[in-house]
Formats: C-alpha cells, structure tokens, sequence
C-alpha cells in the first residue's frame, strides 16, 4: 500500500536532499519561525515541514492536488490527527514490542518470535486504520484522501483479518514445530520444510499396539545439552524460511506506516500553523497557482508570516497588482515595510508551491523554479573580502544556477560601494535576468538604479513605503514613483541628537 497523500501517483522521496542554497532561504526568510510554529515543538514535524517546505512543487495541478488534501485537513482536523496518531504509534509500538529479528547474535527461532510480535503490533494498529476509514470515509472530498480510504477499506477488509490473525496463531508453534526433510547420500538431512501443524496424536488403537506405528518418536534426555543444541540446529533450518517471510512483512509494514506518519506530518503541521494564525487573526486563503511565467503577480492584505507568528502586535498587509510587470522595485522610508513585503512574497511563493495557505486575503503567482535571495550581508569579520567582494560571489552563484521563470527577491544588494558603481551593477544584473525570463522583487535605497528603469518606461511596477508628513510609517506600500530620498533624517533624529544645533534649548 502507498500513502500517495502529497503526490497523486508517487509517495514523496524523503531521502532526498535538501535544494542547493537552502541555507540563504532560511536565514534571509526568516523561515525557522514559520517551521517551529508548524512543528509545535516536535522535532519529527520540523524536518518533515522544512523538507517540504523547501522542495516546492512546478506544475499547477499538483499543487492543486496536495491544496485539496489540505482543506479537508482543515476540515476534519481531528481526523487527520488520529491518522496521524495511529501511524505514529504503529512505530511507537515496534520500538517497545519485546523480541527483534536481524541481529548479529539472533538464531531463526527468536528471529520469527521477534517479527511475529511486530506483526501482531501492526496488525492491531491495521484495524485501527480500518476503523477510521469505516467512520470517516464519507466525509472526504478529496482525491488523495478519497484514495487513501478507498484502499484501506479494500485491502484491509475482514477476511484480510481472518487470515492473517490465523497465520499468526500458526507462527507461534505452540504445540510444536512439524518439519519433513530427506536423508542426502551421506546421511545428512535436506530439503527441510515447515510443516504446518494438524492433530499429532496418533489413533488409539495404534496408541494401544492394536496398529501398526504410523511414526516414530525419540525423546532427549533433560541433560542432553548437545542433542538439544542439534534439534534446536534442526528446528532452526526449517523455520528460517519463514522468519524471512516474517520479517520481511513486519518491514513492509513498518515501511508503510514510517511513510503515512511523514506524510501526514506535513499536513499536521499546517493544522498546527493554521491554528497560531487563527489565534491571532491573521487572513489566509488558499492561494491560486499559475503555469511557469514572471508576469503573473497579485495578492490582496499579504502579510510577512514569520513577523505575524513573532510579535502579538497587529500588522498591516499590503496590495499588489504586479500582472505583466516582472520587475517590482521597492523604495521609500527607511523601517517603512520595504524588507517584511520583500520577506512575504518570499514566503507566501514557498507556502504556495508546497500546497499550503498563504497569509494573505488573496494570493495569485505563477509557478516558480527555485527561488533565490540576495540580501545585504554584515561585513566579513575576518577581513578576507570585503562586502562588494562578497554580494558579487553571491550573485556569482546564483547566476550559475539560474534558469527561466525563477524568482530572485534582492534586498539592498550590491550596497558595498558607491552609488554610482552599485546603481550600474545593479542594473547590468536585472537587465541580464528580464532577459532570461526571471522574475525580480528589488528593494533599494538608491535612486539613480530605481529611475532609471523608471526612464526606460519599460514593464516594472514601483511600490513606495509611505511616510506621513509627521514622519510616521504606514507600513503600506503604494504604487508611486521612487524618491530622491529615503528620509534618512528620520534616522539621524532618531538616534541623535549630533550637532549642537539639534541640542534642546
């Protein structure tokens, strides 16, 4: 059986590694919070989120697909978590079940006793999994989960039960184990089989000597050490094919669960996110996914998740129409929400192409190939390059893996040196990527780069972080044209004063 939960014909490849560049994801997104918010303090839940999380679906359809596994997540959460529960426990209970199979000092006698006890653990965790799909079935509507249920009811049904509950009673031997074998030209035994076990009472009449013998039977001597150890040998030979057989269930079935726990991990953890969110009375919405292109962009309150999930103050999301327009450069007030809309776009895109919500009233992109982000690092502290040094390897990297219709979100990049030679570096690099079909969220400080894409009149969107006459931020950016200023008095009277004009009295 397969779990098919976040793919419609293929289980999710977990031994998979993480994508190249993942750490900058991390850090520049600020994704730990999001991911400890899913994980709930679970450790297990983290790395599955994260794996998740950063390994983002490219078609549409399979998005919609895991989409519609989600609402009725959310739907039934209870549910979920009992399925949940039972493949988790399901693995709690091999790690507790006393007995084991496969080891260096183990024979095929404790080898069966061993795998025997997993498998009855299974099973019992199997008839739960029954239960919940006799229940509950009905009540779901999407494909995964209908396909789910659907095979548990078939493949599990009573008769499934029936047989192996008998085979396991069989596999225990307690009245004995019942081998054939043949003498070989030399004497020695072959072609041992396993017998199973009928009534091993002779007739009466033989019993009485009134037959003739059907069998024969010897018996060891209670002190026999050596002739015990050769019948055990014996017995050993004949019950090594099924301990095989055996243990090689109980692994399918321990297979089985690990898969349906990981998957259903995921969506637990969106339970357990969707839930934070909801405490606070942030919006989501089930974003709407687009073929491959860098032109389709809008979204409607979209707030920065991790700055949600971080501060119990109320923030403001923001609007934006981006259709047509590949390149969207932010510029305003410095601490104006140039950095969190950055971060939002960043994250709701990952959130969308893993199959979540977003944190947004609406959201709607095309699909993306990777994403890559290029913000402002501190300088080295050990001297060995300086911060221009560092931005251009960065980008060094990103420009080698680069391919149409990815997204790459700069934040103050390329800052490491004057207006002048940053402005040019910056323009050459976005100039080289519209042509690559990529798409681009800029946000900087310096004018000159900004006007001049504004000059060319070419397809670029200009969002501005507002400031209020007063010097108060809005936090909502709005369609307007850059400034040749980003208010940096603002920041002067705020950690001044410098000069002895600004000094009261």
């Amino acid at each position: 059986m397969k779990a098919c939960l976040l793919h419609p014909d293929r289980d999710f490849d977990f031994g998979a590694g993480l994508p190249a560049g993942h750490e900058d994801l991390i850090q520049d997104l600020e994704l730990a919070t999001l991911i400890d918010a899913m994980a709930a303090g679970d450790k297990f839940l983290a790395e599955v989120c994260e794996k998740v999380l950063l390994t983002g679906l490219r078609d549409p359809a399979d998005i919609r697909f895991r989409q519609q596994v989600l609402a009725d997540c959310l739907a039934h959460p209870q549910v979920i978590r009992e399925l949940y529960d039972v493949a988790a426990g399901a693995l709690a209970d091999r790690r507790q079940v006393w007995g084991g199979y496969g080891g260096t000092y183990q024979n095929p006698e404790s080898n069966l006793a061993g795998a025997v006890s997993h498998l009855e653990a299974y099973v019992t965790r199997l008839r739960q999994l029954r239960q919940l799909a006799d229940e509950h079935a009905a009540t779901f509507r999407s494909d995964g989960l209908r396909a789910l249920f659907a095979t548990v009811e078939r493949e599990l049904g009573d008769d499934y039960f029936d047989e192996v509950g008998d085979h396991l009673r069989q596999l225990r031997f307690r009245t004995g184990v019942l081998i054939s074998a043949q003498l070989g030209r030399d004497g020695t035994g072959i072609g041992f089989v396993l017998r199973a076990s009928g009534d091993e009472r002779s007739r009466w009449k033989e019993r009485l000597g009134l037959e003739p013998r059907s069998a024969y039977s010897f018996s060891i001597a209670p002190r026999d050490e050596a002739g015990m150890q050769i019948l055990a040998d014996l017995a050993g030979r004949g019950t090594n094919l099924v301990a095989n057989a055996a243990a090689q269930s109980a692994d399918h079935l321990r297979d089985y669960f690990s898969l349906l726990r990981a998957e259903l991990a995921f969506y637990v953890g969106c339970l357990n996110l969707a839930e934070r969110l909801a405490d606070k009375g942030v919006p989501t919405s089930m974003p709407e996914p687009g073929p491959p292109s860098p032109v389709m962009f809008a979204c409607t309150d979209l707030r920065d998740a991790g700055l949600e999930l971080q501060s119990p103050a109320v923030f403001t999301g923001n609007d934006v129409q981006a259709d047509a327009r590949p390149l969207v450069i932010i510029t305003g007030a410095s601490s104006g929400g140039k950095s969190t809309f950055l971060r939002s776009v960043g994250v709701a895109q990952l959130m969308m192409q893993c199959g979540m919500f977003v944190t947004a009233r609406s959201y709607r992109s095309g699909v993306t190939g990777e994403i890559f982000t290029h913000f402002i690092r501190a300088e080295d502290a050990g001297l060995t390059s300086g911060r221009l040094d560092d931005e251009l390897r960065r980008m060094s990297v990103i420009a080698d893996r680069i391919e149409p219709h990815t997204l790459v979100l700069f934040n103050e990049s390329f800052a490491g040196t004057n207006e002048r030679e940053g402005s040019e570096i910056g323009r050459q690099v976005v100039r080289a990527l519209l042509a690559a079909d990529v798409r681009i969220f800029f946000v900087t400080h310096r004018f000159d780069f900004a006007d001049s894409f504004r000059r060319t009149a070419g397809p670029a969107l200009f969002l501005r972080a507002e400031r209020q006459p007063d010097g108060r931020r809005t936090y909502k950016l709005a369609e307007k044209d850059p400034l040749p200023t980003s208010f940096g008095e603002d920041l002067y009277h705020r950690l001044g004063p410098w000069l002895p004009e600004d000094q009261p009295g």
